[in-house]
């Protein structure tokens, strides 16, 4: 069987094509040190043999979580592909330069909002997150917003990979790879 990797980028390409919604709204499951899941949408940025790459402050909840217990899950669902990925690992935070080379490629207003987000603490009102985002886009005009040191990226390292095809009569197709020591490992499943 493929590469999971490489069967992940063909289905991620025909769903950029095909899906209504964003094809790169990713499920991401964490657990806090006591093992308590939580779970929130954030957006795949990359995917290589490395793994699968998203973006973040460094003080939201996911974060600190990551801190305690650095594994994580990922679910995509594709409805206009009737396909579902599956992807289970350890974690990683990028380099500073990986995050640097992400930071520059955002809009401008969304650099600034990373400057004006203390993402998950309580807010007293949406007033007050426009007040600051004000703030912060008056402290960089006219210069390049740099990356603040509270946020960049997180790799998830696959060491499960599992493809979910709807079939008829709910028997759908799935295949699990697994990483071994000497690579990928695939079989079927029962749906």
């Amino acid at each position: 069987m493929k590469d999971p990797v490489v069967r992940f980028h063909e289905l991620f390409e025909r769903a950029r094509r095909e899906e209504k919604s964003d094809a790169t709204a990713i499920a991401l499951a964490t657990a806090d040190a006591a093992g308590r899941p939580s779970l929130r949408m954030v957006l795949l940025k990359e995917v290589d043999q490395r793994g699968f790459v998203f973006f973040t402050n460094y003080r939201s909840r996911k974060a600190r979580e990551l801190d305690a217990r650095p594994s994580a899950a990922l679910c995509l669902h594709w409805p206009a592909l009737a396909v579902q990925v599956r992807v289970e690992g350890s974690v990683e935070k990028l380099t500073a330069e990986e995050s640097d080379a992400y930071f520059v490629s955002r809009t401008r207003y969304s650099q600034v909002g990373a400057w004006a987000s203390d993402q998950s603490a309580p807010l007293a009102g949406r007033a007050w997150l426009l007040a600051r985002f004000l703030r912060q886009t008056l402290r960089f005009a006219g210069r390049a917003v740099p990356r603040p040191p509270h946020w960049g990226g997180y790799r998830v390292i696959p060491e499960r990979i599992e493809f979910w095809y709807n079939q008829v009569y709910r028997l759908h197709d799935r295949i699990l790879y697994e990483r071994g020591a000497g690579g990928w490992r695939a079989r079927r499943l029962y749906p």
